[in-house]
């Protein structure tokens, strides 16, 4: 589960992390008021869980709180759904660094990643000088110590008050970091201001889903998500992720899926969606082809392959979906494994399109795309 800058911000806090003032606005109106409180010049902040607003333009310098306020309801009105911002104290920057701790599961460790340079830029940094990204690996048993934060700040080129914060830093972030569970906890930037203190100018914070039952602090509500697809497929457990192609994919088992999105790409198809609906969730065919009807998509393509997951339960599943649900746009299945040949009759019964090549159905399925483009 991914939180919001602000609400990372707020656990940075009470872990004895400096952030700037802030005030979350869900109004420019509020946005305003929250300026005039703050004091200007201020920060506007669109809170969104993805990365790059700097380069969209969504995290703006407000010179009065007019300003803010006229920025606020700019950004709540782009295509980005921004339905709120986050009103800053702008700090006196000195320097900018970057500081994440993740899981490096080959030695099960936490890796801290440091770079002297942080930014906007830290992607492009790290395709041209991997070097200036330094890493250091903590055992979660013990934390981290002194010695291994000196090796990592003194590496880095830090040194005297700086490094010193620099360390209390490291060790609040790898708290949070354990205390909530997390899969990535990241500050870009870390603000060193000119007093030579150290901010979190940003916040990234990750938790990992299969920890929710020990964060009740955090609910997946509506505005976790772009949309209500992907919020209804969560509340459902199903892997969901929406892209801009034609093609929806409803899809049982990770590996296969994937596998499937590739080959469209080779036939010269786009992706509507990432729908996988195996496992535990192989008998939810119903609920999988509603989120995927909710697209603006052509065609569906349904391509399974199971053995515990028996075809024949998938392949009930799909017509009575179809029953319920009437699809106003083709479907095509390619549905194998434990009772297949039932499977089959029961799709061509209900005049459902069924190949049992997989190749061939994303052959057919961007095809019928392409004459959906063309009409």
């Amino acid at each position: 589960m991914k939180l919001f800058e602000y609400q990372a911000k707020e656990i940075f806090a009470e872990q004895g992390i400096a952030v700037p003032r802030g005030i979350v606005a869900d109004s420019p109106g509020a946005a305003r008021r929250a300026a005039e409180e703050i004091g200007v010049p201020c920060m506007v902040k669109s809170q969104l869980l993805r990365g790059g607003r700097g380069k969209l333009g969504l995290v703006r310098r407000a010179a009065s709180a007019e300003e803010a306020e006229r920025l606020t309801a700019e950004f709540m009105a782009s295509e980005y759904g921004v339905r709120k911002v986050l009103v800053e104290a702008c700090a006196d920057i000195d320097r900018e660094v970057y500081l994440s701790i993740s899981i490096e599961p080959v030695s099960a460790k936490a890796m801290v990643m440091l770079c002297a340079s942080g930014g906007v830029e830290i992607e492009e940094l790290a395709r041209t000088s991997p070097e200036k990204i330094l890493k250091g690996y903590i055992s979660l048993e013990q934390g981290p110590t002194g010695e291994e934060l000196d090796e990592l700040l003194d590496k880095a080129g830090f040194s005297g008050a700086v490094k010193a914060r620099l360390s209390g830093l490291i060790g609040g972030l790898y708290r949070v970091f354990r205390r909530y569970d997390a899969e990535l906890a990241e500050i870009n930037p870390v603000f060193i201001t000119r007093e030579q203190t150290v901010v979190a100018g940003d916040g990234k914070l990750i938790i990992d889903d299969n920890s929710m039952f020990r964060q009740p602090r955090f609910e997946k509500t509506r505005e976790y998500y772009a949309s209500d697809m992907e919020f209804e497929a969560a509340k459902q457990g199903i892997p969901y992720i929406q892209f801009d192609g034609d093609i929806s994919l409803m899809c049982a088992g990770a590996g296969l899926t994937t596998t499937v999105y590739d080959l469209i790409n080779y036939e010269g198809g786009k992706v509507a969606n990432y729908l996988e609906f195996g496992g535990p969730h192989y008998t939810k065919a119903e609920t999988a082809m509603r989120i995927c009807l909710e697209n603006s998509s052509s065609v569906i393509l349904i391509v399974t392959f199971g053995t515990i997951a028996r075809a024949d339960v998938i392949a009930e599943g799909i017509v009575k979906a179809c029953e319920k649900l009437h699809p106003d746009r083709p479907l095509v299945t390619c549905i194998r494994g434990t009772n297949e040949e039932a499977a089959h009759a029961a799709l061509k019964a209900a005049g459902i399109e069924c190949v049992t090549d997989t190749e061939e159905a994303v052959r057919r399925a961007v095809a019928y795309a392409k004459e959906a483009k063309n009409r």
